[in-house]
């Protein structure tokens, strides 16, 4: 599955404290309907509670400095709330990379359930895995 999502906030920029708690601020409110409106009538839907890799390619807005992983909790969070996955304590593989800036910004998502046959950065093929070890203990 792959996604073309608005350019997330920061996570610097998603919460807010108020009065000794802490929110979801108004961009971050604003970012997770757009992500929904952009989500919905999705088809080929990955198994909503099974294992997941997460692959993200990042255009950022503009050349400014910033930090990758400061926009992956609000990306993964508007995701889980669009119903695309139950939770996203279920992505095992998480790649994001930075790509060039474009006008406005854009995040590509894929989609794979875990494990993959195809790596989810290339799309080449990969030896077939006969479990996950990762829960093998």
């Amino acid at each position: 599955m792959e996604l073309v999502l608005p350019y997330p906030p920061s996570v610097n920029h998603y919460w807010r404290h108020f009065k000794g708690r802490t929110l979801i601020s108004r961009g971050g409110r604003a970012y997770r309907q757009q992500v929904m409106t952009q989500c919905q009538g999705m088809g080929g839907q990955p198994p909503r509670d099974g294992r997941l890799a997460l692959a993200m390619d990042a255009f950022p807005p503009d050349r400014r400095r910033r930090d990758l992983d400061n926009i992956q909790k609000a990306a993964l969070d508007s995701m889980q709330h669009a119903g695309i996955y139950c939770d996203d304590s279920q992505i095992d593989l998480l790649i994001s990379q930075r790509k060039l800036p474009i006008p406005g910004g854009q995040l590509i998502v894929r989609i794979h359930e875990y494990p993959f046959h195809r790596c989810p950065l290339c799309g080449s093929s990969m030896p077939s895995l006969e479990s996950n070890h990762l829960y093998d203990n």
